[in-house]
């Protein structure tokens, strides 16, 4: 069966601090397996491939997972008008015990990691899903599966878009520069059939561009 989990319960598989079972304020993560955390999901060890904090993959999942799933929790969003800095360390410190095993910025190290770990789940950017659909499979995150289709459209919310920052100052002054920009924001390069979708990036809808 396909694993379906809510942002709640990956916080609960992956803080160092999370509340305690018995309700009485915050204790060092207790889970050994998803079942610890659910009677309804599978009764096997809890262990995740994810990035370093150096990554921007690692980024990502702490905001849209983790800082959304700690909330979820009475004991950690009541902290928000006493101590928001005990939240925000709270909600953003991963586990360091086994549970969650940092792999590297390499994505294709964490592929071959789950290939070799079938009850494993990593965290990695889309196209490694994509280039590697036989080998490993999306995870279902508050009901939606990681595809094309779901990330474009913004139902799959563990996703997030990529800005483009310019040094207004640098423009006319770097070689190259307005060159570049217009290549990168270009219709070929980000529209709908653009050549980024062959690296990974889900480009925008003709309506978004």
């Amino acid at each position: 069966a396909e694993l379906e989990l809510s942002k709640g319960q990956l916080f609960l598989a992956l803080a160092q601090t999370v509340p305690s079972p018995n309700g009485s304020g915050l204790v060092t993560n207790p889970y050994e397996t998803w079942s610890d955390i659910d009677s309804s999901l599978p009764n096997i060890a809890i262990r995740v491939f994810g990035p370093p904090p150096s990554s921007g993959t690692r980024d990502a999942f702490v905001e849209l997972v983790m800082e959304e799933g700690c909330m979820e929790f009475d004991a950690i969003a009541s902290l928000e008008d006493t101590d928001e800095d005990k939240m925000e360390e709270v909600c953003a410190t991963m586990r360091e015990d086994g549970a969650f095993v940092e792999a590297g910025e390499n994505d294709s190290l964490i592929v071959s990691r789950l290939e070799n770990d079938p009850n494993a789940l990593g965290i990695f950017g889309y196209s490694f899903l994509d280039q590697n659909s036989d080998k490993v499979k999306s995870v279902s995150v508050e009901g939606v599966q990681a595809t094309f289709d779901t990330i474009a459209d913004g139902s799959y919310s563990v996703s997030r878009p990529l800005f483009f920052y310019v040094k207004k100052a640098h423009v006319g002054v770097i070689p190259g520069i307005e060159e570049y920009l217009a290549e990168f924001t270009s219709r070929r390069s980000i529209g709908a059939n653009g050549y980024l979708i062959d690296r990974g990036l889900i480009p925008l809808s003709n309506t978004e561009f």
